[in-house]
């Protein structure tokens, strides 16, 4: 296996996608819309995908919901390791701004900082940098 790409169906997925882009960086690639596409008729202006390359090994790709809602209270948690105090901190403050502390932001008996927030769409984010 060479990775795994967690795919985040979302509503308003432009919209969200750019949200994500503020907390995360990097750049916003290969968007595909809906529009023309038969088996979409009806949900034009819709992404039916969209990636977030925050750097060349972490990826994330979205798309609009089209038929029924996710489960918002989901046991998947996304974790990604983070390089600096300054990012964890940085991405914990924007996500919790208008989201749901799990965990604080704390030092860890394994050595890091830690923190779990719910974001504004429902999606769980183990945050960690290990010192």
């Amino acid at each position: 296996m060479k990775r795994i790409v967690p795919h985040i169906r979302i509503k308003n997925c432009k919209e969200e996608v750019a949200y994500y882009q503020q907390v995360f960086g990097g750049e916003i690639k290969n968007t595909q819309l809906s529009d023309g596409i038969d088996m979409f008729k009806g949900h034009e202006g819709k992404y039916i995908h969209a990636e977030l390359h925050i750097n060349e090994h972490c990826i994330l790709y979205f798309a609009d919901l089209f038929w029924d809602e996710p489960d918002k209270d989901s046991n998947l948690l996304l974790g990604p390791d983070l390089e600096s105090e300054d990012e964890i901190t940085q991405i914990y403050n924007t996500l919790a701004a208008d989201g749901e502390i799990k965990m604080e932001l704390q030092d860890t008996f394994w050595g890091a900082k830690h923190a779990i927030v719910k974001d504004r769409n429902g999606i769980s984010w183990e945050l960690n940098y290990t010192k």
